[in-house]
């Protein structure tokens, strides 16, 4: 998905060519078919090719995501998705993004009390 946000629209092969370690040709078409029926991409006929290109806004998609990622391994809890993000130890947040996430809490906190 992240190639067809990039590339906007791509064949199979321009999909492969665009991966550092690409599976078979058979299996990135297997992906992107399993992709269109799952309504994430669609597919143009150009001759005897087809051109993929994503049907949600890459915005909207990320979303999407972090939803599932947060109700599938966070129970549901956003602090807790942010907790063990932070707690990873891989990511030091800069004092932008300090101040960013504390004025998201607030609006967040602000917006439920009205």
């Amino acid at each position: 998905m992240d190639i067809l946000y990039r590339k906007r629209r791509a064949t199979a092969a321009e999909v492969m060519e665009a991966l550092t370690d690409p599976p078979t040709n058979a299996t990135i078409r297997t992906l992107l078919r399993i992709l269109e029926a799952k309504g994430h991409v669609r597919h143009e006929k150009d001759a005897a090719r087809f051109i993929y290109f994503p049907t949600m806004h890459p915005e909207k998609a990320t979303r999407s995501a972090i939803r599932h990622l947060i109700q599938t391994f966070f129970d549901g809890s956003p602090a807790r998705a942010v907790t063990a993000l932070l707690d990873a130890g891989d990511f030091k947040l800069s004092a932008d993004d300090a101040a960013r996430l504390r004025t998201l809490i607030k609006e967040n906190q602000e917006g439920r009390q009205e």
